[in-house]
């Protein structure tokens, strides 16, 4: 084994994918490995359910999973409590997508094409606190290495709710004020934090000022 020992504790491991033989068949083969154990799910709706009630260290998440898409699982995860690491696993996504996903904060993206033993090596790479990206996003490889990752952009909704944290308005105020519920602003607030890697409004508001105020 690479980075754990026999006699560790296996890596908690959730696949969701909604092809059937596909998540069926990774799931068997990598609960063969000795350090992970895996459970699956056909949708996000199920995956959230399984995380509310387990404590998993790592989704393996498919990009296109018919009427949802990868990047509407980290914001959902965060806000459900979830702290693990997210792979992408995925026949194909844009260099544009796989971007947003990196922003969004996944540790990588795996293509179904590649070998099941570079999956395996994937998974222990960002369980060792690494990033995998296949080779076929060079460019992307690129700007991870030698800039981190790129810059967050916030869409409309984000940005009226970071000035609002600005202005010191609690979620009750800005719920009223863009007529939304209180329990979405704590979703957008959520995407926010993950967006800018903070983990409090006094962060976020130290992080906006100080780097995204050309965003406000």
């Amino acid at each position: 084994m690479d980075s754990q020992t026999r006699g560790s504790s296996p890596v908690q491991v959730l696949l969701v994918d909604d092809h059937a033989l596909f998540r069926e068949s990774v799931a068997r083969a990598l609960n063969a490995e000795p350090d992970m154990a895996v459970e699956h799910c056909a949708s996000i709706r199920e995956a959230l359910a399984l995380l509310s009630g387990r404590n998993f260290d790592l989704v393996l998440l498919d990009h296109d999973l018919g009427g949802e898409r990868a990047s509407q699982f980290l914001p959902a995860a965060r806000q459900a409590g979830y702290e693990g690491k997210v792979l992408i696993v995925t026949a194909w996504v844009s260099d544009m997508e796989a971007r947003r996903l990196i922003r969004q904060g996944v540790c990588g993206i795996f293509l179904k094409q590649g070998p099941l033993a570079e999956l395996s090596r994937g998974i222990r790479t960002v369980m060792s606190g690494g990033t995998w990206l296949d080779p076929s996003f060079a460019d992307i490889n690129e700007t991870v290495s030698e800039h981190g990752a790129p810059p967050p952009v916030f869409n409309e909704r984000q940005r009226r709710v970071m000035r609002f944290v600005l202005e010191g308005l609690s979620n009750k105020e800005i719920a009223w004020r863009l007529q939304i519920s209180e329990s979405y602003v704590k979703a957008i607030l959520q995407s926010l934090f993950q967006k800018t890697g903070v983990r409090t409004r006094g962060q976020l508001v130290r992080v906006a000022v100080e780097q995204y105020e050309n965003q406000l």
